[in-house]
């Protein structure tokens, strides 16, 4: 579960260590949707090289270099991807070279969705997605078990309820 500090925590700087992980499983699912594409790619160069010699092979080559960095990427960008429910918001936070850390609060979420594709569902994981008036905001909490997910929907859904109650 959860830890949730006090609104007074909020206003400081929340540590990663202190955030809610997302599931480690995330890393194959999100391995597998890739190797999709690398392996389409992979094909249609070698297939390319195979059938008209020349500067195919250069396809092959960015195809291995963007395997290698998918294998290196993916699991960092799972192991920093993390929520934090407060007293007034949810927390989200992803990334590294390109860090973001979004804020949601209660009041502004409109409805919340648990989306899983064939892939995540095979293992067992849901995505819960905020939707809230601003069209530029990524509030998906991506890689949560499904029971968690759901639970997590529930729980976002009534404090969303009870502070729009209050507008």
């Amino acid at each position: 579960m959860s830890h949730m500090p006090s609104s007074e925590q909020t206003s400081q700087p929340v540590e990663l260590k202190e955030m809610n992980p997302v599931s480690p499983k995330l890393t194959y699912v999100n391995y597998l949707n890739t190797a999709i594409w690398i392996l389409l790619f992979a094909a249609a160069f070698t297939f390319a090289y195979v059938r008209w010699g020349g500067w195919w092979w250069v396809g092959i080559v960015a195809v291995a270099v963007w395997t290698l960095w998918e294998l290196w990427i993916i699991p960092a960008r799972v192991r920093l991807h993390r929520w934090q429910e407060t007293d007034d918001e949810l927390l989200i936070t992803k990334g590294k070279l390109w860090h973001v850390f979004t804020v949601v609060p209660y009041g502004r979420i409109q409805f919340v969705d648990v989306t899983a594709g064939p892939i995540m569902r095979a293992f067992g994981l849901k995505n819960v997605v905020l939707h809230t008036a601003s069209s530029t905001s990524d509030s998906t909490v991506h890689g949560l078990p499904a029971e968690e997910a759901d639970a997590l929907r529930e729980r976002l859904t009534v404090k969303a309820r009870e502070r729009m109650s209050g507008l």
